[in-house]
């Protein structure tokens, strides 16, 4: 008899690793990318495509399994079916479903979708996946020839060993920074009964957003996280009066390392820094929120700063006793780390993978891009942009029935004299 074929595994990255520790009933730890066509999508070439694209993905197209020690990742035997949209975004996808296949592609009439479960990899890496599905199919579909370039990959060609490199590894400094930060304020709201995932997405001309943060000397991402803490600051304002009560307004913004490490990963590779203001120092302007926030992230923006973050969640995972420790205590032990240095830290998550480029082949068959964080473990709100063919997309995710956050947001954009098409699945 033939011998059954022995599936690949390989070792979670640095960062995935918590996420199947701290996992619970009310985190889903997914994000979806989408784009959309200019006609309705062919499932059954979709498929074809999919089918061929997971074996260019070796650390995608994988299941979560247990080990003694840790978890790790396994290939699945082949790509999961396509899928229908379900009610909302993201519907939750239990452990159980991971163990089979963590992640999952969902066609909805011209809108092509890939929700991946975060251990597998982060926004950047889902891009370069989602892309070279898109590429397959338009050239199955329509027999256009596609470059391999702008995050587009070869399909016939095999995995390259750097492409699934854990680069924390090779990145940690010499020093490992505190994890001690002081404990942000928390949004809160009266939670869906049956779990439903709001989503609200606001469309801006991305050339009248560059042009305002370029007036303040900031980054796009500089000025929506700017423009967060003062919306958020005015609502702990009207929640909690007293200034004493108050506590800090933080933004958990996740920073791409490949760029400043030099590595082309598809894994996981970002880390995340908290900028903030401390509302019981006084009243802020705008002016001076955007100032300070820029100064801020320039401050944590550099390699030194970043290697010593990786170091201490490295060093943590070179530990002998941690090595050896069972995997039902360590996930106990991360569960705990996770809710003293995770969410708690952070109002609410803005996470930009900036502007979107696809090869020019693709573009007359591309309308549009879309990118949704997934429910957080603790926090009821999460923002998610990115920009396409001069609009760029401002997604609110959240768990709540009120939309106060995103309203506050969109408001004091408008201030600026900015145009705002909202968009919601508001049922």
């Amino acid at each position: 008899m033939e011998k059954e074929k022995q599936l690949a595994w390989m070792r979670l990255d640095n960062a995935a690793k918590i996420y199947p520790a701290a996992r619970r009933r009310s985190w889903n730890c997914l994000f979806r990318l989408s784009a959309s066509l200019t006609e309705d999508i062919d499932n059954s070439i979709m498929q074809n495509a999919l089918d061929i694209t997971v074996k260019r993905f070796p650390s995608i197209a994988v299941r979560i399994r247990r080990g003694a020690f840790w978890y790790y990742l396994e290939e699945v035997e082949k790509a999961p079916s396509i899928k229908s949209e379900a009610a909302y975004p993201m519907a939750r996808m239990s452990f159980k479903d991971v163990r089979k296949c963590a992640f999952r592609v969902v066609c909805h009439k011209n809108r092509l979708a890939v929700e991946f479960y975060h251990a597998l990899t982060d926004g950047n890496g889902g891009l370069v996946f989602l892309k070279t599905l898109l590429a397959e199919y338009l050239t199955q579909k329509y027999g256009v020839s596609i470059p391999n370039e702008k995050g587009v990959l070869d399909r016939n060609e095999k995995p390259k060993k750097y492409e699934i490199e854990d680069s924390f590894l090779k990145n940690d400094g010499p020093y490992s920074s505190s994890r001690r930060e002081a404990t942000a304020y928390r949004l809160k709201g009266t939670l869906e009964n049956d779990g439903y995932l709001n989503l609200v997405t606001g469309i801006l001309d991305v050339n009248a957003v560059l042009l305002l943060a370029k007036q303040y000397n900031a980054t796009v991402t500089e000025f929506l996280t700017a423009a967060m803490i003062y919306s958020i600051i005015n609502i702990q304002n009207r929640t909690t009066p007293n200034k004493k009560r108050q506590k800090p307004v933080k933004i958990l913004v996740p920073v791409n390392l490949r760029k400043i490490f030099g590595s082309q990963t598809l894994r996981n590779f970002a880390l995340y820094i908290t900028p903030g203001i401390n509302p019981r120092l006084g009243n802020y302007s705008f002016e001076e929120i955007i100032k300070s926030i820029h100064h801020q992230m320039g401050y944590e923006i550099n390699a030194k700063n970043l290697a010593s973050k990786i170091a201490a969640n490295v060093g943590a995972e070179r530990s002998l006793i941690l090595k050896i420790m069972p995997l039902f205590i360590k996930n106990i032990a991360m569960k705990a780390v996770f809710n003293l240095f995770g969410e708690r830290k952070s109002s609410i998550t803005i996470s930009n993978l900036g502007a979107v480029e696809i090869p020019d082949e693709m573009e007359p068959f591309v309308t549009r891009f879309d990118f949704i964080l997934g429910e957080q473990a603790l926090c009821t709100n999460a923002c998610s942009v990115l920009s396409y063919k001069g609009k760029i997309n401002i997604s609110f995710l959240r768990t709540v029935k009120e939309s106060e956050v995103e309203k506050e947001f969109f408001c004091f954009l408008r201030k600026f004299g900015l145009n705002i098409k909202v968009e919601s699945n508001k049922r």
